[in-house]
């Protein structure tokens, strides 16, 4: 899915203004993840200001997972699982392409459960197209529809396509502390 990124400013007279109109920036499609597509729209570091007049943001960051108190903006395009279970699917090529390519999120991922990872973000989540499947701890799956909405409270999980079409999904992820709940040492 292309998309385009249009950044409001502030002209010399404080006058509102666009800023910035072009496709988003930090676009990358996976070679070893066939139909993979993952952008990064903006970052934000704890307490950002407004006007930003510092430039793009997201062209210097460097992680994918922001800082607490920090944000995200990112849009996904999941292939469908089957990508990843044909016979010419490489996950040692498809590994060290997410370091490279979405760095700080990457080290998330569990090794010995595929897609399985937690953040310590506070997520929200808009499917904007197809459908995927939300699994969390034991096996526990909800299936999502086009414009369900997911908040994701820093838990363990992982975004399944058990379709044939691709799925898109926006995501604002907002950096967090992680606190240990009551009687859970």
């Amino acid at each position: 899915m292309k998309s385009r990124r249009i950044v409001t400013g502030h002209d010399a007279d404080g006058k509102s203004e666009i800023v910035s109109d072009q496709a988003a920036p930090r676009t990358s499609a996976f070679e070893h993840v066939p139909g993979f597509v993952a952008s990064m729209l903006w970052s934000a570091e704890a307490h950002p200001v407004v006007p930003n007049h510092a430039g793009d943001p997201t062209a210097a960051a460097v992680s994918w997972l922001p800082p607490a108190g920090g944000s995200k903006l990112l849009l996904i395009t999941f292939p469908p699982d089957a990508v990843m279970h044909g016979p010419a699917f490489d996950p040692l090529a498809a590994g060290r392409e997410y370091l490279s390519t979405i760095p700080g999120l990457a080290e998330k991922f569990e090794s010995e459960h595929p897609g399985m990872h937690t953040t310590d973000t506070l997520d929200y989540g808009v499917l904007l197209e197809g459908e995927l499947w939300l699994e969390l701890d034991g096996g526990r799956e909800t299936l999502l529809h086009r414009h369900d909405v997911v908040v994701q409270q820093g838990t363990r999980h992982a975004w399944r396509n058990k379709s044939t079409q691709p799925a898109t999904m926006l995501f604002v992820l907002i950096g967090a502390q992680r606190c240990v709940p009551q009687g859970h040492l």
